[in-house]
């Protein structure tokens, strides 16, 4: 809800931004995508501003951390101290640095690092088998990475990893977004992608329709009074099909 009624300052997708420059080129393509603040960091790292305060990734990331920190301390009845954290395994030293300070300041001993293609891996038990070469495909909010990883006597070795970090649950939104907006544009030829709210809303709608097409071949966008002119509020009703959306 907050994403919607206060855009400017509701942070989400940090990890595209931990660990990297503010003159990286992902920061700037990420600058031209999400509407809260990007700014140039003390150290010339890339950080976020929101309600008129400067906050690394890393402080960011650690709230996250925390809140998992909460859960698991609720679920099991007792104090969790320590962790393991899992990165793609593309990150480099400054990106896994920053993870680690992330779960230190979340007040964790952050036992290790590890990829999160192993960690897959791992949880599949694939340990366990004979040396093997596996490929494994991760597609995440931000996301899609393929990893190749060589199993031997419960060693991983990450052999070749790639991906495109402008691929993921969020960029599923965002291309269902400008589909709505160049849908009601068409229609009523004003554009909502110059309104923030407007905006907001589109992407609220866009996420709740693609989870809802996961189980469902068509499903109806409403939003009333998305908008409104000279000649009084405007709404947007559109009916979209699996097919459509794929």
């Amino acid at each position: 809800r907050q994403a919607v009624t206060n855009p400017e300052n509701t942070i989400f997708a940090v990890k595209r931004l931990i660990g990297r420059r503010y003159d990286d080129p992902v920061t700037e393509k990420d600058k031209k995508l999400v509407p809260y603040k990007i700014v140039k960091g003390d150290n010339g790292d890339a950080w976020v501003e929101a309600g008129g305060k400067k906050q690394s990734p890393s402080q960011i990331s650690a709230m996250i951390l925390q809140k998992m920190k909460e859960t698991a301390e609720a679920y099991l009845g007792e104090k969790v101290e320590k962790a393991v954290i899992t990165v793609p395994a593309y990150f480099n030293d400054a990106q896994r640095q920053a993870t680690k300070d992330a779960g230190k300041i979340a007040g964790l001993e952050v036992l290790r690092i590890i990829n999160e293609p192993t960690a897959a891996a791992l949880a599949y038990g694939l340990d366990k088998k004979e040396g093997k070469t596996i490929a494994v495909y991760d597609l995440g909010g931000g996301t899609f990475d393929i990893s190749v990883l060589e199993i031997g006597d419960g060693v991983f070795e990450v052999k070749s990893t790639n991906g495109d970090t402008f691929l993921g649950g969020e960029d599923f939104d965002m291309r269902l977004v400008e589909y709505l907006a160049a849908e009601f544009k068409k229609e009523q030829g004003i554009d909502l992608r110059s309104d923030k709210l407007a905006l907001q809303r589109l992407k609220e709608a866009a996420e709740k329709a693609k989870i809802e097409l996961s189980s469902t071949t068509q499903t109806e966008i409403n939003l009333p009074f998305i908008t409104a002119d000279a000649t009084g509020p405007k709404h947007l009703t559109l009916k979209l099909t699996r097919a459509k959306f794929e």
